[in-house]
């Protein structure tokens, strides 16, 4: 007999259905409950309500546990690259080697973007963000691929998804060298995913040949994986909500770019880099600056810890962190940035304050040294971000649209506002 709870509410008793996860997590089922009691219910910033059900990644935030499809980031981050990530997430399935060569041919055949799109590109100025161009060039593909515009055929959605996948890399690179003021560089289709990119970031024009050092190319690879989903958060609700609308798969996924982009979501390891240098140019002073944080009356705030869901210790960052020892210390890197993160994180662990309000370190907070020490600024930061989770955005959307349980999201109110008034002329007034 299925579990029920229940509401008593104005003399009357209502069952609410429970609903039982893979995980044994459980949640109220209140899709009926206006309909059968006139109430809805209040919930600020979607804190403690599931929008939705899901069976692509597992999020615990109590015990700092996240999964992709039942594997554990750890073992994904470690043993993957990120192109077997994305099969997995959009797939269900981690790929056989023949599934995976043919997933890594077919993204490297698209990735040349239409030329109009390039041009929009250029036509930006030199001083604008990258995430402006990225968003509105994913927008323009709709234009340029009307043939996978309909978002109830099957193959209209498998098209375009590979051409994003194929040809986000390319647009985020051609974004980059216009902030640089630098000529675009084609993709290469004899070139794995991460150094095509790199080689397209760095690499100079009428270059046959780009070197890229494997740390640098794993440690992007790596970070690109641990970036490629984390359940409901803002973009992907945001990428599920215009999806709702039936809109097509590019403009879900410009709307999941323009999400990202906040510096409480995909912006914080920008954020994080700024601050870090802000305590650089004061003498260093990390005690200045925790204090400054534990004081309410001060508005600055301490970038790169805490998270929404986890309450202990991000696993994303456990990973980026380690990669960061790794990769500096081959490298012969002293970037200082780093010295004065570790010092922070050691506050973080050991002070009472940080840990009586779950302020543990999370994945922007080392994030954005790791880019810096591959050579990509901060500006670019986000963009990288959206890279990562681009298959993420698109395992969501596909998941929504297939939903039997699909409908257009349109939450409800508590209206707080004037009631009825009179209107009053304009000569009135």
């Amino acid at each position: 007999m299925s579990e029920t709870a229940r509401l008593i509410f104005d003399d009357k008793e209502f069952e609410i259905p429970i609903i039982v996860g893979s995980e044994e997590e459980r949640g109220l089922d209140i899709s009926k409950l206006r309909s059968a009691t006139g109430l809805v219910t209040l919930d600020e910033g979607f804190v403690n309500t599931a929008s939705t059900s899901s069976s692509i990644t597992y999020l615990e935030g109590q015990q700092g546990v996240l999964r992709y499809r039942g594997y554990p980031i750890e073992q994904l981050a470690n043993d993957a690259d990120f192109v077997e990530v994305t099969y997995l997430l959009m797939f269900g399935e981690l790929p056989t080697n023949a599934e995976l060569r043919e997933a890594q041919a077919e993204i490297r055949r698209g990735r040349n973007i239409p030329q109009g799109v390039a041009d929009l590109i250029a036509s930006f100025p030199s001083h604008a963000h990258p995430m402006a161009m990225v968003a509105a060039a994913v927008v323009a593909l709709s234009d340029y691929y009307t043939d996978t515009l309909d978002p109830f055929a099957a193959d209209d959605i498998t098209r375009a998804s590979q051409r994003l996948l194929s040809q986000l890399s390319t647009i985020a690179a051609y974004a980059y060298r216009r902030s640089m003021g630098k000529a675009f560089i084609p993709p290469t289709d004899n070139l794995d995913y991460c150094h095509n990119f790199l080689h397209m970031l760095f690499g100079e024009a009428g270059e046959t040949e780009f070197d890229v050092d494997p740390v640098l190319s794993e440690a992007l690879d790596m970070l690109l994986i641990v970036h490629a989903d984390h359940e409901q958060n803002c973009s992907t609700s945001t990428v599920r909500v215009v999806g709702s609308s039936d809109a097509n798969i590019y403009a879900s996924i410009a709307g999941g770019i323009c999400a990202l982009w906040g510096p409480l979501h995909g912006g914080a390891n920008e954020a994080v880099v700024n601050m870090l240098e802000q305590i650089q140019g004061d003498n260093n002073d990390v005690d200045k600056y925790v204090d400054m944080a534990k004081d309410k009356s001060n508005h600055f705030r301490l970038m790169g810890f805490g998270h929404r869901v986890y309450k202990s210790y991000d696993p994303r960052a456990r990973i980026v962190k380690a990669a960061c020892d790794r990769v500096l210390d081959k490298l012969d890197i002293d970037d200082p940035l780093l010295e004065i993160a570790k010092k922070l994180e050691k506050v973080a662990t050991t002070d009472e304050y940080f840990l009586a309000r779950n302020l543990y370190p999370n994945v922007d907070f080392f994030s954005g040294v790791l880019y810096r020490a591959i050579g990509i600024p901060s500006n670019m930061f986000t963009v990288m971000f959206a890279l990562g989770r681009l298959p993420g955005w698109l395992s969501h959307w596909i998941e929504m649209r297939n939903s039997p349980n699909k409908r257009i999201a349109r939450p409800r109110q508590i209206y707080t506002g004037a009631t009825t008034r009179k209107f009053v002329p304009l000569d009135d007034r």
